[in-house]
């Protein structure tokens, strides 16, 4: 269920540019956007109220895919260091993922206390390592499946198979943008590729298909939204003639329109074509990091050559929050890559003192910048910052294989911070090897139904009808996990 008021009239709002107006801006506008776009540039959605007051109003979800380690990072098991070398399996029965279990393999970097909590935290995150205190950790999470597409699909839609809506487009659904000319719900991909599963991971599926994210490339700061500008051949075309071709498409779409009552496709194409309209001004304003002073470049790390792509991705989510975009989702590795001899993810099979040593630089150094910049702003108490995985790593060597771990289902951690978390804070727990979650174990469904009560929703009554079911983000699950909470 959506809660929306009636469209407000901005054409009266709409700021001056300095060769004019945002009017003659759109009708001299090539690329079949400007024309189109114009009507309903005049129009905007106004907020919606949620259920309850709201902590949080705007979301940050980094998500690291290919099964990051609990017991090499978050989750300390000093009795995994004591059995290191000995046999996981003694009796020779158990199977894991893709290999029979080796022997126990304590972490690969010594785990400290940190910060007023005293919580620990792994080598592997120094500066992570400072924000302790603002982290709430989830030490109980676990998945229904141990396959990386439907694991992502489970994290990101609540559901193993594709065709769901992702956690972003629900939060937009639900509460629409505060931004008039930026979209509510935008993806950063991780430059070097696509995630298991690709870009099913933050579809709309079956909600109104203007829910669905825009991506942006932050490998190229200078066209980041494809096809956002018309290709200087038809730029040079008269606007006279533009006008005349989309007056004569416009009068095509209502025809449509009218013949398609219910199909939200041709809807969604032409608030597309209106956002991009908006994106002509705004998109190249807010992704030039060019603005940010030397000193907030170098905290992300953005001109170091295997940690830049992903510190320009945190920075620029910050920036796309602080111009009122809702949710922004980050990933922090790719499926395919050809980044030196390493996994393309945190898939760490063969190798994983190596893959984790240079995704947890590279996370280390993004999240704890965000985290920073957003505290030292007076922005984290409002903003939602989450971190996790799709599921975890085996406590003990992969087969034969004394470097790698296989994929554990039955135990990870995620992470939260501001938006009314409590910092410094641990829920749930696995068992002393780190092998599964024994102690309030969490799914999907659970960091869901919270994250979504900050913002002012209770997960039960936000819905959509689909195809004979009352379909929600947590399926028929769901338990807020208050312990976290402040």
């Amino acid at each position: 269920m959506t809660f929306r008021k009636p469209a407000t009239k901005l054409g009266d709002q709409l700021p001056r540019l300095r060769t004019g107006s945002r009017r003659e801006f759109l009708q001299m506008a090539g690329g079949g956007i400007g024309g189109l776009a114009l009507s309903a540039m005049l129009t905007d959605e106004t907020l919606a109220n949620g259920h309850h007051p709201a902590k949080a109003k705007r979301v940050i979800q980094i998500f690291c895919p290919g099964g990051m380690s609990q017991v090499d990072t978050f989750d300390y098991k000093p009795e995994l260091e004591k059995r290191n070398g000995t046999p996981f399996d003694p009796d020779g029965k158990l199977q894991f993922f893709a290999s029979k279990p080796g022997n126990c393999r304590g972490s690969n970097w010594k785990f400290r206390q940190h910060g007023g909590s005293g919580l620990w935290i792994s080598d592997l995150f120094p500066k992570l390592a400072n924000c302790i205190d603002d982290m709430a950790f989830i030490y109980s999470m676990h998945s229904k499946t141990a396959l990386h597409g439907p694991a992502c699909f489970m994290m990101n839609t609540g559901f193993t198979l594709p065709g769901f809506p992702s956690m972003g487009s629900w939060v937009t659904y639900g509460l629409g943008s505060e931004a008039e000319d930026l979209p509510a719900f935008v993806v950063l991909p991780d430059p070097r590729g696509l995630p298991p599963g690709g870009i099913i991971n933050w579809g709309a599926g079956f909600l109104p298909a203007e829910r669905q994210a825009t991506t942006l490339d932050t490998s190229n700061p200078h066209l980041p939204i494809a096809d956002l500008f018309p290709p200087q051949d038809f730029a040079d075309a008269s606007p006279e003639s533009d006008r005349d071709g989309l007056d004569f498409l416009n009068k095509l779409n209502q025809l449509h329109r009218r013949s398609r009552s219910g199909n939200s496709q041709l809807e969604a194409r032409i608030k597309a074509y209106e956002m991009a309209a908006r994106l002509q001004l705004s998109a190249p304003e807010v992704t030039d990091l060019s603005q940010e002073t030397s000193a907030i470049k170098k905290l992300y790390g953005v001109d170091h050559p295997e940690i830049g792509p992903f510190g320009r991705q945190c920075l620029l989510a910050r920036r796309l929050v602080q111009q009122g975009v809702r949710f922004v989702q980050i990933y922090c590795g790719a499926e395919n890559t050809t980044a030196r001899k390493i996994r393309p993810n945190w898939d760490s099979h063969e190798d994983l003192p190596r893959d984790h040593g240079y995704w947890g630089a590279v996370l280390d150094t993004g999240a704890s910048a965000l985290l920073t910049d957003l505290k030292q702003r007076g922005m984290l108490d409002e903003t939602l910052v989450i971190c996790t995985t799709e599921f975890g790593r085996q406590p003990a060597a992969q087969g034969g294989k004394a470097l790698g771990r296989d994929h554990n289902a039955g135990a990870f951690t995620a992470w939260l911070a501001g938006g009314g978390i409590q910092g410094g804070v641990g829920f749930g727990a696995t068992d002393e090897l780190g092998f599964k979650a024994v102690e309030s174990a969490a799914y999907s469904y659970d960091l869901h139904a919270t994250a979504l009560h900050l913002l002012g929703i209770d997960h039960t009554r936000l819905s959509f009808y689909h195809n004979g079911i009352q379909r929600r983000l947590t399926d028929v699950h769901g338990q807020i996990i208050p312990q976290i909470l402040n």
